[in-house]
């Protein structure tokens, strides 16, 4: 078992995250909360890992905190919640938020997630009710945002357009469809917002 990994980051493109480890490059996939806290290409990061073993595939996941890993491995104890779902759900939603739409039974919010319908969102209280009453409100830190920086007007251009891209790139990864995730970012977009900041806004209307 992978339990975690201390490493300099090698390539940042949302969801999917390479971190080098005494000089072994690992492969690991976040849940965008988790995702918006990774330090810049180049330095140093120490992440929270869970090991997936499949038949065609061996996954890591990798989270900010120890109570978002606890919470993904909680979500991946609920009937039909596979490795997927639970970072599409923790990628529209901070950890701290997913706990109270379970405490508050708000299954309006739960159902706006890709993937998740109305009586996947239903068994998802049910059954995170009792494991998750004693969780309290306040596992998750705020997000920080990161401002990109311009050059001249050309390479400015250039990075709005990489930054919108890689935004719906990564929205589709997590199961919206391309003209949604179009659609969301286009309604957010503003000059010298970076991608994380565009997937970001994007997901937060949406939910």
């Amino acid at each position: 078992m992978i339990g975690s990994l201390r490493g300099v980051i090698l390539e940042k493109q949302a969801p999917d995250l390479l971190i080098e480890v005494a000089g072994v490059g690992y492969e690991v996939q976040l849940p965008l909360t988790s995702f918006y806290k990774l330090p810049e290409t180049g330095k140093e990061a120490m992440i929270y890992t869970h090991f997936v073993v499949r038949e065609d595939a061996q996954l890591l996941y990798g989270f900010h905190s120890a109570a978002e890993r606890a919470l993904f491995r909680q979500l991946l104890k609920a009937n039909g919640i596979g490795p997927k779902l639970a970072l599409t759900i923790l990628s529209g939603l901070t950890a701290q938020q997913f706990v109270r739409c379970v405490q508050q039974d708000d299954i309006s919010t739960l159902c706006k997630l890709p993937g998740v319908g109305k009586k996947t969102a239903e068994r998802l209280l049910v059954e995170m009710r009792d494991r998750l009453k004693d969780w309290g409100l306040n596992i998750s830190t705020p997000v920080t945002d990161h401002l990109v920086l311009q050059g001249d007007e050309v390479e400015a251009f250039e990075l709005v357009e990489n930054s919108e891209n890689d935004a719906i790139s990564a929205l589709v990864a997590l199961g919206y469809s391309s003209t949604q995730a179009t659609k969301a970012v286009e309604k957010v977009k503003q000059p010298d917002l970076s991608s994380e900041q565009l997937i970001k806004l994007a997901l937060r209307s949406m939910i």
